[in-house]
């Protein structure tokens, strides 16, 4: 049997506070406390349709902006799913997911191939959803391309509510990253690259 796959990660700098504990091989419970509640939300959607088991406490500088904490909140949750996946040995390595969400639809691919690479095409008719700074949203997939050395396609074809675009987002990753983390117990010795490495 396969050990569950864990990690803890913390990142502290000037501008921001974060730890993150995550188990992959777990049942999507969760435990996220930030100061943007509608990001909360998100992050509790994400490990519910991952399967992941996590738990994020982050503080930062919101009197400048959302900026640096929602992209180290992508960051060290990259880091901290890189860090459980070790060598990378037995995984999918590639997942995508489209999940419609009522008047919505997003489009999430992830290749865990080492290269961090992200494109990005979604807009918002708002700023603001919720607490949440929509034009932030970018910043986290960046951050969490890099943390996770991983190359990942975030799109949303049509949708009316913003609220509804960014959920479909959030649960197309969970599912999306749910595949690509998965073993494939025919190859759980091998890496999942024709190089025999996973450059990170």
């Amino acid at each position: 049997m396969i050990g569950r796959r864990k990690a803890i990660i913390e990142r502290l700098t000037r501008e921001t506070n974060i730890r993150v504990d995550i188990t992959l091989d777990g049942t999507g419970e969760y435990k996220i406390i930030s100061p943007i509640s509608f990001f909360d939300h998100m992050l509790e959607t994400f490990a519910r349709s991952s399967s992941f088991n996590l738990s994020i406490n982050a503080n930062g500088d919101l009197k400048v902006d959302q900026h640096h904490l929602i992209e180290d909140i992508g960051i060290t949750l990259g880091n901290a799913i890189s860090d459980a996946l070790k060598d990378r040995k037995g995984i999918e390595r590639a997942g995508f997911f489209v999940y419609p969400m009522d008047d919505a639809m997003a489009v999430v691919a992830v290749d865990l191939g080492g290269r961090p690479f992200l494109n990005y095409d979604c807009t918002f008719k708002r700023r603001y959803c919720g607490n949440l700074d929509t034009d932030t949203l970018e910043d986290f997939f960046y951050g969490l391309s890099i943390g996770m050395k991983a190359n990942i396609v975030v799109k949303i074809p049509f949708g009316r509510s913003d609220h509804h675009k960014i959920e479909a987002i959030f649960k197309a990753l969970g599912k999306a990253l749910k595949q690509a983390c998965m073993i494939d117990r025919m190859m759980k010795d091998k890496v999942p690259s024709n190089k025999g490495i996973i450059d990170y």
